[in-house]
C-alpha cells in the first residue's frame, strides 16, 4: 500500500540542542533523515495539514494547493517557490533544491481535510514543488494522495509536473477522472533540449515530456502543455511559441497555456546569475525591467497576443479556469503576429537591438 510506504521513517536523529524554532521550522527540525542523492539530502516532515488555501496576486484558477514535498530536485533557475524554505530558516536559495522534505501522513491528512471541502473549490497538486520529482519513485507520497482522490466524487483537480513519472499513475488518474474533473498540466518551458538542460538541469528532456503528453492523451486524460514561464529575449519569440504550439498539437495536447516570467526576491539572484552566465547581452535589460517582480502590462498584452495567435493556428484550447485571452484584432486568422519588441514600453514601444542576438543565442546554447 503506497500510504504505508509513504509513512516509513528511514533514519532517526536526535533533536537539536537548545530552544527549537517555531512553526514549520520546528516541524522540519523534528523530522528524520530519509537518505540522500547526488548533492541532495532528504528528511521527513511531520506536517499538521496538507491542503493550503491559495492567496495570490496572479488570479490563479484554484482555491487549494497540495505540495507533497518541500523543495524540488529539478533545480529550475526561474523557480519562484524558493522562498518556502525561508519559513524553515533555510536562507540559501540553493537549499531549495538540495534539502528536500517529505511530508508524512499525507493521505491520512487529506482524508480529514476533504471532509470540510466545498464542492466548488478547485484543488491543484504541484504548485510550489514538483509532485513527481525523483524522490517520488520510492517515497510514493503523490501516489498515496491520488489513492485518496480515486475514492472521491465531484471534485475539480489539477496536477502540474515536468516529470515523465506521472505515467506510472495512469491507472489512478483514470479512476479519478471517471468521477471528478481532472486536468493534467505538463510543463514544457522550451522545445530546445540544450537550453532546457541549463535552465532546468535535472528535469526530463522536452521531447520526453511531449511524449508523456501523448501517452496521457491516449489514456483519455485531459492533458495540456504549460509553456511557462516565458522568459523575455530567451523563449518568448514568435518562432519559439509557434514551435511549442506545433509540437503540442502533434502530441494531441488538450490545450496550451503560457505566462511571462515573474521574479520573487528569493529567485531573482539565481535567475539573473543564469542570465549573466548564458545570456550576458540581456544583463542590463533584465536588471531594468525586473526592478519589480512582474513585467509591464504592455509586455503581458504582447505575449497574450502571440499565444492567442498560435493557439488559433494549431487549434489548441484553454486550460480549466483560464480567462479569455486578448487577441490582436484585424490580423489574418491563423497567422502569428510579428513581435515588434521583447520589451515594449507602456506608452511608446520601440525595437531593442538585443532582440535578434537573443534568439540566436538560444539556438547556440550548449
Amino acid at each position: 500500500m503506497s500510504e504505508e510506504k509513504a509513512n516509513i521513517k528511514l533514519f532517526h536523529i536526535l533533536p537539536p540542542d537548545g530552544i527549537p524554532p517555531k512553526g514549520i521550522a520546528r516541524l522540519a527540525e523534528s523530522g528524520c533523515e530519509a537518505g540522500e542523492g547526488h548533492l541532495v539530502e532528504f528528511r521527513t516532515l511531520p506536517v499538521r495539514s496538507l491542503m493550503n488555501r491559495v492567496v495570490s496576486r496572479r488570479r490563479l484558477p484554484f482555491t487549494w494547493s497540495i505540495n507533497p514535498y518541500r523543495g524540488c530536485e529539478f533545480g529550475c533557475r526561474y523557480c519562484y517557490a524558493r522562498y518556502t524554505h525561508e519559513f524553515m530558516e533555510l536562507r540559501d536559495p540553493a537549499d531549495f533544491e538540495r534539502k528536500i522534505y517529505i511530508k508524512q501522513s499525507a493521505a491520512w491528512l487529506l482524508r480529514q481535510e476533504l471532509r470540510s471541502l466545498k464542492s466548488n473549490e478547485p484543488i491543484a497538486i504541484g504548485t510550489a514543488t514538483d509532485p513527481y520529482q525523483p524522490i517520488e519513485r520510492r517515497a510514493n507520497i503523490t501516489r498515496s494522495i491520488l489513492e485518496v482522490f480515486a475514492g472521491e466524487r465531484g471534485l475539480s483537480l489539477g496536477i502540474v509536473t515536468k516529470s515523465t513519472l506521472i505515467e506510472r499513475d495512469i491507472d489512478l488518474l483514470q479512476q479519478i477522472a471517471a468521477n471528478n474533473d481532472l486536468t493534467v498540466h505538463i510543463t514544457i518551458t522550451t522545445h530546445d533540449a540544450r537550453l532546457a538542460r541549463i535552465l532546468e538541469p535535472r528535469a526530463p528532456r522536452p521531447d520526453l515530456r511531449f511524449r508523456t503528453v501523448r501517452c496521457l492523451r491516449e489514456a483519455r486524460l485531459r492533458t495540456g502543455v504549460m509553456c511557462s514561464p516565458l522568459m523575455p529575449g530567451i523563449t518568448d519569440s514568435g518562432l519559439a511559441l509557434d514551435t511549442m504550439a506545433r509540437k503540442s498539437r502533434e502530441a494531441d495536447a488538450s490545450f496550451l497555456f503560457a505566462n511571462p516570467l515573474f521574479l520573487k526576491p528569493c529567485s531573482k539572484a539565481t535567475f539573473l546569475a543564469f542570465v549573466h552566465e548564458h545570456f550576458p547581452q540581456l544583463d542590463s535589460v533584465y536588471a531594468k525591467r525586473y526592478e519589480e517582480a512582474f513585467v509591464s502590462r504592455a509586455y503581458q498584452r504582447r505575449v497574450a497576443d502571440l499565444v492567442a495567435a498560435v493557439k488559433r493556428k494549431y487549434r489548441l484550447g484553454n486550460r480549466v479556469g483560464e480567462g479569455r485571452i486578448s487577441t490582436d484584432k484585424g490580423r489574418e486568422e491563423g497567422r502569428t503576429p510579428r513581435q515588434q519588441s521583447f520589451w515594449p514600453e507602456e506608452t511608446a514601444p520601440r525595437k531593442l537591438a538585443l532582440a535578434q542576438p537573443a534568439r540566436q543565442r538560444v539556438m547556440m546554447t550548449s
